[in-house]
């Protein structure tokens, strides 16, 4: 089958999974499940209210104080965790679990929300548009309280350069409204990511309509369709967390956000709820690909053998007729006949004549 040369032909899983040993003899002792995508931790602080904005950069673990004072809102966002020491040391002065430590740390785990007396945890898988084979992808977690969000990133991206900069130029209400809001407005950003990559993917899916279905479908090609299905099955329950959480804040169940930012994640759940829907369509879009080039393939096996059999009860008369004269007894008259051989050969195209035109009035062929 000829494939088209814009879809590329994957031949490896998107995520490698690492279980995390919870069997410790420490219960102070934290694990990395992931791979460092970062030499080092770095630190960024933005302290602000609507008047003023005060950014710090490069900050040391040992630099971080106590969040949300005088009625300023805090954001501290945190580029990579795989040292586990500063990340632990980090949560630590900020009165955080060790059972949110370890989630941070666990970046296999399913996205989950969970709520303490002090602070809410939600972690979501968040992944860049890029050409397959390969997507990126990374585990964002946040950890959200009264004046402060905090957030952990495995490596440096642009996911919320935008914020960054309404943050230092006053742009829109960002600055006006509490850690609620600005959650919302990064978690809104990571599925926009979600958007446009399910759009480079589909764009990808609709090449499957070029493709030529009267030869056999490629094995490499089926490969490809069914790794495809797994990608988008992936995101699809990947999404399933976050609508999750935006339901319980829809019911009210969250005394972190505030009532007025509400509508904010109903506008979260809807886009979800988008991004699921869309996520089936291309499922079954894939799926019905692939059962059509299964069909193909076995409609054309069928044909061929369709073509053997004709060629097969062609044969058999013809056969059966030179065995019988092919067993050399000696009072066979036709054998000793002048036209014995051409009466045979006669015998053997009425044979064929009018075997093909009985097939061919059962419409065999």
């Amino acid at each position: 089958m000829k494939i088209p040369n814009n879809i590329p032909l994957i031949s490896a899983p998107l995520i490698k999974f690492s279980i995390l040993n919870r069997k410790k003899k420490d219960p102070n002792e934290f694990i990395f499940t992931g791979e460092s995508k970062v030499e080092e931790i770095d630190i960024q602080l933005f302290r602000f209210t609507n008047e003023m904005l005060t950014e710090t950069e490069r900050m040391k673990p040992e630099d971080i104080g106590s969040l949300s004072n005088d009625g300023q809102m805090d954001w501290l966002n945190i580029y990579g965790i795989h040292d586990t020491g500063a990340i632990a040391s980090i949560c630590k002065k900020l009165n955080i679990d060790s059972l949110t430590i370890q989630d941070i740390l666990d970046v296999n785990q399913r996205p989950k929300f969970q709520e303490f007396e002090e602070y809410n945890f939600f972690t979501i898988k968040s992944i860049l548009p890029s050409r397959y084979p390969e997507i990126e992808s990374e585990q964002i977690s946040f950890i959200m309280g009264k004046g402060f969000l905090v957030s952990f990133q495995e490596k440096r991206a642009d996911y919320f350069d935008h914020i960054r900069t309404r943050l230092r130029e006053g742009i829109g209400t960002v600055r006006e409204k509490g850690s609620d809001y600005l959650m919302f407005v990064m978690l809104e950003s990571i599925l926009d990511n979600y958007f446009k990559t399910l759009q480079m993917l589909q764009k990808d899916i609709d090449q499957f309509n070029l493709i030529d279905t009267k030869t056999d479908p490629s094995p490499a090609l089926l490969k490809t369709m069914e790794l495809y299905r797994r990608h988008v099955s992936m995101i699809r329950k990947t999404l399933y967390p976050v609508r999750e959480f935006a339901q319980i804040v829809e019911r009210g169940e969250n005394s972190f956000i505030e009532l007025r930012h509400l509508k904010y994640y109903f506008e979260l759940k809807d886009m979800c709820i988008t991004l699921i829907e869309s996520c089936e369509t291309m499922e079954a879009e894939i799926v019905s690909h692939i059962n059509l080039f299964f069909s193909v393939q076995n409609q054309r096996m069928s044909q061929i053998m369709k073509t053997l059999t004709i060629v097969a009860t062609i044969f058999i008369p013809l056969t059966f007729i030179a065995g019988i004269y092919g067993m050399n007894f000696s009072n066979m008259p036709e054998l000793d006949w002048r036209f014995g051989y051409i009466a045979v050969w006669g015998v053997f195209l009425l044979c064929v004549g009018g075997m093909l035109w009985y097939l061919r009035k059962k419409r065999w062929f």
